[in-house]
Formats: structure tokens, C-alpha cells, sequence
């Protein structure tokens, strides 16, 4: 089983980085707690407060795609529809 690391960019449109952040903070201590999250942390750059990133591992592809469908990531994406500008997300492996 290979460990999965993901970096994710979340940038809030102008005006809606607050709701973005609490919505985002929500997930923080309900997604820690899901089978096969080994880290799971939220970020805020300091010069771009529009700007988010969540660094995670995950035990595998498999748990975070379950992650991915949990009902608090749908009560998420419900909670900031029209707040979110852009969402990336880069699946990598840990080679060093």
C-alpha cells in the first residue's frame, strides 16, 4: 500500500475568505478522525488571505477517494458554493 500525500489550493473570491475559512475549519477535526487519514492540515497564507491549502496523507488512494464522498466534505462544498474561485488538487507520492 503506497501512502498518499495531497496538496490542496482552495482560493475564496474576494469578501468570502471568513465563511471559506470557518467552512474549511470545520472539516479539520471530523476528517483526523477517518479511518486512514494520517495527517490532515489547514493552512492560510499570510501576504493572500483568499488563499488555502490543506497538506494530508492518507493511508491510500482508496481511503482518501472515501474521504472525497464523506457527507461532511458534500455539507462543505453546499456551505461555499459561489464563495470558492478555485479548488486544485495534486495527488503525489513521497519519494524522498
Amino acid at each position: 500500500m503506497t501512502q498518499l500525500t495531497i496538496v490542496a489550493h482552495i482560493h475564496a473570491n474576494p469578501g468570502k475568505e471568513q465563511l471559506v475559512r470557518a467552512e474549511l475549519e470545520k472539516l479539520v477535526p471530523v476528517t483526523r478522525a477517518e479511518a486512514g487519514c494520517v495527517q490532515y492540515d489547514l493552512h492560510q497564507d499570510n501576504d493572500n488571505p483568499t488563499h488555502f491549502l490543506f497538506f494530508e496523507n492518507w493511508e491510500s488512494r482508496e481511503v482518501w477517494q472515501a474521504h472525497m464522498n464523506a457527507p461532511h466534505l458534500a455539507a462543505y462544498l453546499q456551505a461555499v458554493d459561489g464563495a470558492v474561485a478555485e479548488f486544485t488538487v495534486n495527488e503525489m507520492i513521497h519519494i524522498g
